[in-house]
């Protein structure tokens, strides 16, 4: 894979145009399993969204979710509806209709019967993200669902630095440059906060793990069923 050549700005922002330009190349190549987290999020969608269901992609970026999940909403005649609060990312998304562009904590989100939080939780304050969850769980329709991919505190002790590791030959099996990696690590200090997965909902439930990075489905029972 050639390099994203994405200039690491020295305290990470995804208000940056230099990041917007080459952040489609550069995730995949910082997260190998971008794709296949992609694709199982549309797998979830195909079966949790029904006919004229509503939809959010919250923390769109350019776009991929919405890209993965469109034969389904026009299939279905969904109401889907992306958030992203960096204007420089969403001159670049790609997704379909709508995009408002905001803060999440700021809209006026509908009960839903299909919603995702892709790589976007680890960049809110903790108390913020706390909030979100709290209501999103409540804003989920009977039947529905929430679907979370982010990253996770790594676990404790000799555990902790093998899945440390592992995310690091990741990115380095499939062509990260070493000193790309460290950058972004420096970059991000104060801005990502991994997840803690107690503070997730009991119901919630993993569909996936790479290391650090873990996939969750918290349903709202059908309560017909």
């Amino acid at each position: 894979m050639k390099s994203s050549r994405l200039e690491i700005p020295k305290e990470w922002t995804f208000r940056s145009q230099a990041v917007a330009k080459h952040f489609d190349r550069h995730v995949k190549e910082q997260l190998p399993w971008y794709d296949l987290a992609t694709n199982a999020v549309a797998h979830f969608g195909r079966h949790y969204i029904p006919h004229n269901g509503v939809v959010y992609d919250i923390g769109a970026s350019t776009g991929n979710i919405g890209l993965a999940l469109k034969k389904t909403l026009v299939q279905r005649d969904a109401k889907f509806t992306a958030i992203e609060e960096s204007r420089e990312m969403a001159a670049r998304y790609k997704g379909p209709p709508k995009l408002v562009i905001t803060d999440a904590l700021w809209f006026d989100f509908q009960p839903f019967d299909f919603a995702v939080c892709f790589l976007v939780l680890m960049f809110m304050q903790i108390e913020v993200r706390t909030a979100l969850l709290e209501w999103f769980c409540q804003l989920i329709k009977p039947g529905g669902a929430l679907v979370i991919v982010d990253k996770v505190q790594a676990p404790p002790g000799y555990l902790g630095t093998a899945f440390s590791r592992l995310t690091l030959q990741q990115k380095l099996a499939v062509g990260a440059h070493p000193e790309a990696i460290l950058r972004k690590e420096l970059s991000l200090a104060g801005y990502q906060r991994p997840l803690d997965p107690r503070t997730l909902p009991a119901t919630a439930r993993p569909f996936f793990q790479v290391g650090e990075f873990v996939g969750w489905i918290i349903e709202q029972p059908d309560t017909y069923a």
